[in-house]
C-alpha cells in the first residue's frame, strides 16, 4: 500500500522544525566565523537547515554605508538580529558570528527573539586580545598599531563581554572542532540540534 502525504500534513511537519539564533560574540580574530562555519557544516550533514550570517558580508550587502560609531554599530546589530529571527522563526538554525560589542544591542536582539518566541543563544568566544592580535586574520591589529585605523574593538574601542552567556568558548585552548562540538552539545541539550 502506498502512503501519500498531503500538503497540509507536510506543512504541519515543517512547522515543528525548531530554528534558533546562535549569536557568537567576541573580539576580531577570536574565531567566531571559523567555529560558526564548522558547526554549520555539521548541522547540515545531520539534515538541519543552517545559515551563517557573517558580519563582513552583512556590512557589504545589508548595512553598506554604516560606519563604526556606537549608533551605527547598534543599527547594524539590530538589522542582523531582525534577519536572524526571521530565518530562525522559519526553522533555520542561524549562526551569527558578529562582534556586537555593546551589551544593550545584544540584549535588544535577545528581547526581539523572546517577543517572537524564537530560541536565542548567546555564545562568547572569549579569546584574549593578545591571541587575537597574533592571529590578526584581517590585519586589523597591525593597522591599528601602525596608526592606520582607530576604533578597533577591544583595543581603542570598547567591547562589553557578556556577563552570563549561554556558553563561553575559549577557542585558544581547544581546536575548532572541539569548540563546535561544545556548541553542538548545547544545541542538543536545548533540543535545538
Amino acid at each position: 500500500m502506498t502512503t501519500t502525504t498531503t500538503t497540509e500534513e507536510h506543512d504541519e511537519r515543517e512547522t515543528h522544525v525548531t530554528g534558533a539564533t546562535v549569536w557568537l560574540t567576541g573580539l576580531p580574530s577570536a574565531g567566531k566565523t571559523t567555529i560558526a562555519n564548522e558547526l554549520a557544516g555539521r548541522l547540515r550533514d545531520g539534515g538541519r537547515r543552517a545559515e551563517v550570517l557573517d558580519g563582513d558580508e552583512i556590512r557589504e550587502f545589508l548595512s553598506a554605508g554604516l560606519g563604526f560609531s556606537r549608533e551605527d554599530r547598534h543599527v547594524n546589530v539590530q538589522r542582523i538580529g531582525f534577519v536572524a529571527e526571521l530565518l530562525a522563526s522559519n526553522g533555520v538554525t542561524v549562526l551569527v558570528p558578529v562582534i556586537a560589542p555593546y551589551a544593550d544591542s545584544r540584549e535588544a536582539v535577545r528581547k526581539r527573539h523572546q517577543t517572537e518566541g524564537t530560541p536565542y543563544l548567546e555564545v562568547h568566544v572569549a579569546t584574549p586580545v593578545e591571541v587575537c592580535s597574533e592571529r590578526d586574520v584581517k590585519g586589523l591589529y597591525a593597522k591599528q598599531a601602525a596608526g592606520e585605523i582607530s576604533g578597533l574593538t577591544g583595543v581603542d574601542d570598547p567591547y562589553e563581554a557578556p556577563e552570563s552567556p549561554d556558553l563561553r568558548i575559549e577557542s585558544h585552548t581547544q581546536t575548532v572542532q572541539e569548540s563546535a562540538e561544545a556548541l553542538y552539545a548545547l544545541l542538543t541539550e536545548r533540543g535545538l540540534a
